[in-house]
């Protein structure tokens, strides 16, 4: 799926992955003085057997045997020890690294634009904070002390090897080219594979969202055997990825083998030549034999995780991949929005590619401080137009400017400070009400709050919850109602003070009591302040000073809610039909 956010290239990830390391040096530095010791007392094994041999073979004093007795299981406790301790300073800096990939991908995920993650699907944005990051949480605790234990043993063996004699390291070596062949084929094999499944299970989620999300309208228009079918058809794409996964990897261990097979029998016989010549001991070529040997668990482990370490390298790709859509810093055009000002220039707008215009050849112009409604049947264009001004989607055509500064040039933190956008759909935050509302204005006080809530007409009900303010709302908490959440929106909007606020039928979750109460709300709002109004309830449009109607995505009438009221326009239309159905 084209539409997907990016995954990162491999520069990006190896930056990413030394920026992670250098932030944790003191854990790093104390792992590897640990784990390399531990290994080399690990080493000691085979060597000390060897030894033993050699003092059975030469039927020397029985005493050699029980100081070289001693000498293993000091280097068992050793390895013990330090490989504790080593593992279990692993294991904390994998899980700091784990926090701060969480850390990072989660900041980054809230700056995208909203615009990029509706191309993409909320879907694919939620596998990656999700399922990718578990992916990673699982590799760091599970495959990564895997890797390296095994990666040094391996190569403090072959080093114990060149010690013992060059030759019995030349022979070992004719198990490479075997076992070269054999990864370069996996790695060429299974790359694309595990990188193709983590994007099908992306698209596989996004699907899953948008059948689940959209399940109501599915089952009203009996479409729910297409979506399944659809569902089907990408959880299937998943599974036979998955399926080929584990058909190369029983073929990749397969080829090891022979690797394997061609080194042992190579150190045997090099140890029996040199032991025929005198230039090794019996004890010598055993050791040289088991330190190979002792390569097939690690190196069966290490390629054995190689699987989980590409499905985490992919993950973690994608999720660096997520930093390459954060948003673009201002251009430096201008100095910025000077006032409050709404300016809309021959603004067409379309969903995606080949999707009919939403709008078409849009003019605004809203003066600073000003209040402009914008009203029209479904699927006018309404919503569209109010998310173009405050900077969620960007114009197919034509400019949006805010205070004399386009949109495009406007980087998120000044777009945020200069424009909100508030729409019917307020959410209220798990946690205490003081810490919802203070994601607005981090710094700012009770007292601060409490104003906020006051002129959002939230007081009276918020000092009644059993701790007030800092009582816990929302999921686990006190419910609040669909009025009480847009009180709660509107207090954030005066906490964050924007020049600039998008009202988008922010009433109309409300019932009728609670639409009257939030239209007194938005008043005190908007004071002050440029207001552009999505107006569900038309009482809205009357108290503007300009009106706009939408019909297909395109103005058709513009001007005083009271001159349009009077006339035979589709305003007047649509206040008739209001005046005479609207609640007492």
């Amino acid at each position: 799926m084209t539409g997907l956010l990016p995954t990162a290239g491999s520069r990006e990830v190896r930056a990413e992955t030394r920026r992670l390391l250098r932030s944790r040096p003191g854990l790093l530095t104390g792992t590897v003085v640990t784990l390399v010791p531990g290994t080399v007392c690990g080493l000691a094994g085979p060597w000390v057997l060897g030894a033993m041999v050699d003092v059975v073979v030469g039927h020397r004093a029985t005493g050699e045997l029980v100081g070289l007795a001693g000498v293993l299981l000091g280097a068992a406790v050793g390895q013990a020890l330090l490989t504790g301790a080593g593992s279990a300073l692993m294991a904390r800096l994998g899980q700091d690294l784990t926090a701060g990939v969480r850390e990072n991908v989660v900041a980054r995920a809230l700056e995208i634009p909203a615009h990029e993650v509706e191309r993409a699907g909320t879907g694919d944005l939620v596998a990656r904070v999700s399922g990718d990051v578990e992916s990673v949480n699982e590799a760091v605790s599970g495959v990564l002390p895997t890797f390296v234990e095994a990666g040094l043993t391996i190569a403090l063996t072959l080093a114990a090897l060149l010690l013992l004699d060059w030759r019995f390291a030349l022979a070992g070596l004719t198990a490479v080219p075997l076992q070269v062949i054999a990864l370069r084929w996996y790695l060429r094999t299974v790359v694309p594979i595990s990188r193709a499944e983590r994007v099908a299970e992306g698209a596989r989620a996004q699907q899953i969202v948008e059948t689940v999300g959209g399940a109501a309208t599915v089952r009203a228009y009996r479409r729910s055997a297409e979506h399944t079918a659809l569902v089907a058809a990408r959880s299937d794409e998943a599974r036979q990825l998955s399926i080929r996964l584990a058909a190369v990897q029983r073929r990749f261990f397969g080829k090891l083998n022979y690797g394997e097979l061609t080194g042992l029998c190579a150190i045997v016989a090099v140890g029996y030549w040199l032991v025929g010549a005198g230039a090794a001991t019996t004890g010598t070529a055993a050791a040289a034999a088991l330190y190979f040997h002792r390569l097939f668990d690690p190196f069966n482990a290490l390629l054995g995780l190689f699987d989980n370490a590409q499905t985490a390298g992919a993950a973690f790709a994608r999720l660096v991949g997520v930093a390459a859509i954060a948003p673009r810093p201002a251009s430096g055009a201008g100095s910025g929005p000077v006032d409050g000002r709404v300016r809309v220039r021959d603004v067409s707008f379309r969903y995606a590619p080949g999707l009919p215009d939403v709008l078409d050849g849009i003019d605004l112009d809203v003066p600073d401080r000003g209040r402009v409604a914008v009203v029209g049947t479904t699927g006018a264009g309404k919503t569209t137009l109010a998310t173009l001004v405050a900077g969620v989607h960007r114009p197919g055509r034509g400019t949006v400017a805010l205070g004399g500064t386009d949109v495009a040039d406007l980087d998120g933190t000044t777009l945020r400070r200069t424009c909100v956008l508030l729409t019917q759909d307020g959410h209220v935050f798990a946690g205490p009400l003081s810490e919802d509302l203070r994601l607005a204005a981090p710094d700012a006080t009770d007292d601060d709050l409490e104003r906020a809530l006051e002129t959002a007409g939230a007081l009276s009900w918020a000092r009644t919850l059993p701790d007030g303010i800092r009582t816990r709302v929302g999921a686990g908490g006190v419910a609040v109602s669909p009025t009480q959440a847009q009180q709660i929106a509107l207090a954030r909007v005066l906490l964050a003070d924007p020049r600039i606020v998008v009202l988008d039928e922010a009433t109309a979750e409300a019932g009728s009591a609670g639409a009257r109460v939030l239209e007194t709300a938005c008043e005190r709002v908007l004071v002050g302040r440029t207001g552009l109004v999505v107006a569900h309830r038309l009482s809205q449009a009357a108290a503007a000073d300009r009106v706009v109607v939408l019909e297909h995505g395109r103005t058709v009438e513009s001007g005083p809610p009271d001159v349009l009221a009077r006339g035979h326009g589709p305003f007047a239309r649509l206040w008739s039909a209001w005046s005479v159905h609207r609640s007492p």
